[in-house]
């Protein structure tokens, strides 16, 4: 049968890229090989050549079952961040109409003090 380490994901060369969507993109590329792997070797079946080894079938189905975990946990994640960064664009954008200037500069400059004494 097909060799699993084929299926390791290949490294995104494009360094632009935030690091889970260039892990999005390289647990697409595995998903894709092991199906690839998994439909040649029923095609294979198919003709007569040979069966499938159930237990490669086993390991190829669990990874991919762990690939598409992984992929779903990380699309979650996105979706939780963007919602969040919009939420705290909204809420600057209220709070900047409701103060005048000076006001806003002060609170501006005392979130900086303390993310500074936070470590962000």
């Amino acid at each position: 049968m097909t060799d699993m380490t084929n299926a390791a994901p290949v490294a995104v060369n494009n360094p632009g890229l935030p690091e889970n969507q260039r892990r999005l993109i390289e647990l697409d590329d595995a998903i894709a090989k092991i199906r690839t792997q998994i439909a040649t070797a029923d095609l294979a079946r198919q003709r007569g050549q040979k069966p499938i080894d159930p237990d490669w079938f086993h390991r190829a189905r669990t990874a991919l079952r762990h690939l598409c975990r992984e992929r779903a946990e990380l699309l979650a994640q996105g979706t939780g961040r963007r919602r969040r960064e919009k939420l705290k664009d909204v809420l600057i954008g209220i709070l900047r109409e409701r103060h005048d200037p000076e006001t806003w500069d002060g609170i501006l400059a005392e979130a900086q003090a303390r993310s500074e004494r936070e470590g962000l």
